[in-house]
Formats: structure tokens, C-alpha cells, sequence
């Protein structure tokens, strides 16, 4: 079993972790992350308005107090005051007086200060987190600054650090649930989105190429795309067409192989047949009869054609063809011997025309271009043979030759029905290019590959009555250096 056959019969294991469960995973965590990067200025930017409202709370106090009579308030007061901004002290600097409006217990020394008249966000985030993460806030007090009422410098006050820490971890506690929430709204609208968008199209691709990949000749097994115009779309209709490129190539691949078996079994029998036949046409070579004398050679040639085309089959499995052994031919002759190759009948309302210069000569093997303008000519006439009518003054097959420059130019014409448009899409391919019932379409496929072997090409001439086939055959390149190196000897 080949390795190709061996990975096709191994099972094709799913995935452990798929596109959707990373899709999934992928969606929560930049959801989060989106949040964390929310979550962080909003404590911070919590932090600083919270110490803002005790700073304007202690500016309404300072007036209360400013406008006792004598600044003096009773010491109930006082606290009550102090109590209602949660404050230790409240102070205010005007000018070079600083004046204490009210004070409850002794303060204890200051742990911190913040001022509040300039605030900076990278500073006020640093703040927020390290007060939220400080397990000895219960006995902290900070020192907080603000702008001053009445013309005042700076109004302060000081304040234990405990209550903003727990308004901290309540507001903090309170963003993650609804963070929780949105996160995992946004991340299921995000996934579904995503999966019926792309992950089921994706899927159902990947499933595909699994399934075609079990049984690639099975054309049920192509995908049926879908009529979306994205990239998924577009990669569908482009692997639905590379799948369908991929199963006709193997069936002609299956097919070429049956076909080579058969040949090289039909060839084992037929070299022998034939090997009889030449031992027969040998005898022939010795009547003396014009006729006989005059087709002999032409069939003993013929023979031993077959002969080796049999034997290339044998050895290899396939018709092999060697390289050429380009010379110097009569166009002319070569012709002719086609035309008495073909058999026509003499009362066939088909007409041979031979166009060829006179005197035409060709770089190129004899028997291999004997073989492209048979295959060709023959060609032409079963076109001709496949119409129900017969005409003589329309039915005709001609055949022109031509140099230009360095070039020889042939084609090979004729006034039958011509190829379809899906026929001269696969013109030169095996099994494809055939116009008639029973036909192989290997005839033109010899030829271009004989053609192409010679450094030339062919094709098929648009606009013609019928078809007309052109050849290009090319002079061999001379080789410069050793002709220097002949003159120099001279």
C-alpha cells in the first residue's frame, strides 16, 4: 500500500481544542481586559471625587464656623461638624494665619498628604491602589488640601484613612459585578456572532475537505458552495472548483491505467500478429508483380513501425517517445505516403489536396512527422465520414507547406463541422478533445507531443471553414562554437 493510500485510510481525529472553544476562550479575555482598562481610571477618578466631596463639605463647615459669633462654636457643635464631613480637623490657611476651625480628639501624627489643587492621573491611580491593597489603614490618618473659601490659601483637613479604603472596595466590588455582567453579555453576542459568521462556515469547509480527502473520486463529495460574496464564499467556489478539477484528473489518471493494462496486454498478442505479418509481407518483396513491388516496402515500413510501437509499450508501460533524429526531408514525398497510408478508395467524394513548395525540405524526424500529419489527416476524414450527407465538390482535406525563415510552416485542413466550444477547450488533452461517438482524443495528444518535441508548436486556427491545424516546425540551432572550432582546423 502506498503512503498516499495509507494516510487516506488513517482516521483524521478531531481537534482537542477547536476554532470555537478559542474563539470563545479569546472573546473573555480581551472582553476582561477591556474592562480591567476601564476599571482602572474609574477607582482612581472614584478616589478623587470622593476626597472632593469631604474638601466641599469642609468649605460649607468652614463658613459655618467662619460665622459664629467670635468664631467661637461649642464643642458639641464642633464634633457634630467633624462627624458629618468625617473629619479628625478641619484647618484654613489665610495668609500667614493659620487658623484651626474645629478639632475633635487630639490628632495623631499624619500619615500621608495629598493636595488636592493639583492632580495628576497616574499619580491619583498609583493613590487609589495602594490605599485599596494597605491592610493597616485602620489606624492611618491622611492630611487632604483643597482651595480655600472666603479668599483663603488652602482649606485641609485631616481625616482617617479607613472609610475612603472601604469606599474604595465597595465601589470596586460594585464595578465587578456589573463588569461581570457586560463582560458576559458582550462576550456571548461577540462569540454567536462570530460562530454562525465564520466558525460554522469554517467547519463546514474543514468537514468537507475531510470527507472529499476519504474518497476524492466521489463527486458527491464536492462542496455545494454557498452564495455568500466574502472570502468565505469566494473559498468555497474556489475549492468546489479545484475539488472538481481534482476528481476528473483522478478519474482520468484510473482510467489511463486501465487503459495502459489493456494496451500492454493487446500488445503482448499483437507483436507476435504482427511479427507473422512481416514474415508474409517479407515473401511479398519477391513477386514480381509492379504492384506489389510498388506498395511492399510501404507495408514492410509500416510493419516494423508497429512492431517497435508494441515493444515501446512492453518496456514500458506506456508509449515512450525517444527523442527525434532531426534531418533534412522532402516535405513532398512524406505527404504522399500519408495520403497512400490513409487507403482512401478511389470512388471516395473526398478530396486529397497536396499544397506543399516544391522542393520543401524539413529538420525533422522522418517517421515521428509521418506519424503527426497521419493522426491529423485521419482525424480529418472521420470529421468528414461523420456527416450524413456526402458532397465531393465540399468534402476535402488539403495540405500546405510552407518556409518562413527559418520556420516550416504546415497545416492540415478541412471542410468538416470543425470542434465544439467544449471540445476545443480540452483540444490537446487524452479523452477529452474527441468529437465522435467512440472516439479517444488521443490522435491530437500524439501529435502536440511529437510537435512539442521538435521545438515547435501547434494549434488550431480560428475562423476557418472546417479545421485547420498549423504546425511550426523550427530549423535546429546551429552550434556556433563548433563550427569555429571546424574552421579553425581548416
Amino acid at each position: 500500500m502506498s503512503d498516499a493510500a495509507a494516510a487516506r485510510t488513517q482516521p483524521v481525529r478531531a481537534p482537542r481544542f477547536g476554532l470555537s472553544g478559542k474563539l470563545l476562550v479569546f472573546t473573555i479575555l480581551f472582553v476582561m481586559l477591556g474592562e480591567v482598562l476601564i476599571y482602572v481610571p474609574l477607582v482612581a477618578n472614584f478616589r478623587v471625587n470622593w476626597l472632593n466631596d469631604r474638601l466641599a463639605s469642609a468649605r460649607t463647615a468652614a463658613l459655618v464656623l467662619d460665622a459664629a459669633p467670635n468664631g467661637m462654636v461649642s464643642e458639641s457643635l464642633a464634633k457634630q461638624i467633624l462627624d458629618s464631613i468625617g473629619a479628625r480637623a478641619v484647618a484654613m490657611k489665610m495668609g500667614t494665619q493659620r487658623r484651626l476651625l474645629a478639632v475633635g480628639d487630639a490628632p495623631p501624627p499624619i500619615n500621608n498628604d495629598f493636595d488636592m489643587r493639583n492632580v495628576y492621573t497616574f499619580d491619583s491611580i498609583i493613590d487609589a491602589f495602594m490605599l485599596m491593597f494597605d491592610n493597616h489603614t485602620a489606624k492611618k490618618v491622611m492630611r487632604v488640601v483643597g482651595p480655600a473659601p472666603m479668599g483663603g490659601d488652602y482649606i485641609e483637613i485631616v481625616m482617617n484613612e479607613q472609610p475612603l479604603r472601604k469606599a474604595l472596595l465597595r465601589y470596586s466590588v460594585d464595578l465587578l459585578l456589573i463588569s461581570l455582567l457586560i463582560s458576559g453579555l458582550t462576550a456571548a453576542l461577540v462569540y454567536l456572532t462570530l460562530h454562525y459568521t465564520f466558525v460554522r462556515p469554517m467547519r463546514r469547509v474543514t468537514a468537507n475537505m475531510m470527507a472529499f480527502r476519504a474518497d476524492p473520486e466521489n463527486a458527491d463529495r464536492i462542496i455545494v458552495p454557498s452564495a455568500r460574496a466574502d472570502e468565505i464564499g469566494v473559498a468555497e467556489r474556489e475549492l468546489a472548483t479545484m475539488q472538481a478539477e481534482l476528481a476528473s484528473m483522478l478519474h482520468q489518471k484510473n482510467r489511463l491505467a486501465a487503459l495502459g493494462l489493456a494496451v500492454s496486454k493487446i500488445n503482448h498478442d499483437l507483436r507476435n500478429l504482427l511479427g507473422s505479418a512481416q514474415l508474409i509481407s517479407d515473401r511479398l518483396l519477391s513477386l514480381p508483380d509492379p504492384n506489389v513491388q510498388r506498395f511492399a516496402p510501404k507495408l514492410v515500413r509500416a510493419l516494423e513501425r508497429a512492431i517497435a510501437l508494441c515493444q515501446s509499450t512492453l518496456s514500458y508501460g506506456r508509449v515512450q517517445e525517444p527523442p527525434p533524429e532531426r534531418r533534412p526531408i522532402l516535405l513532398e514525398p512524406l505527404v504522399e505516403e500519408v495520403h497512400e497510408t490513409l487507403g482512401l478508395p478511389a470512388d471516395t467524394p473526398i478530396r486529397w489536396i497536396s499544397a506543399v513548395e516544391r522542393g520543401l525540405t524539413v529538420e525533422a524526424d522522418y517517421d515521428q512527422l509521418f506519424r503527426i500529419l497521419l493522426n491529423l489527416a485521419r482525424n480529418a476524414v472521420q470529421a468528414l465520414e461523420s456527416r450524413a450527407s456526402r458532397d465531393p465538390g465540399r468534402d476535402q482535406i488539403r495540405i500546405t507547406g510552407r518556409r518562413e525563415g527559418a520556420v516550416v510552416v504546415i497545416e492540415v485542413s478541412d471542410t468538416g463541422p470543425g470542434f465544439s466550444d467544449k471540445a476545443q477547450a480540452h483540444l490537446f488533452e487524452a479523452f477529452q478533445g474527441s468529437t465522435r461517438s467512440g472516439g479517444t482524443g488521443l490522435g491530437l495528444v500524439i501529435a502536440a507531443e511529437l510537435v512539442r518535441a521538435h521545438g515547435g508548436e501547434i494549434r488550431l486556427v480560428e475562423g476557418t471553414i472546417g479545421a485547420t491545424f498549423r504546425l511550426t516546425i523550427p530549423d535546429r540551432a546551429v552550434e556556433l562554437s563548433a563550427h569555429r572550432g571546424a574552421r579553425a582546423q581548416a
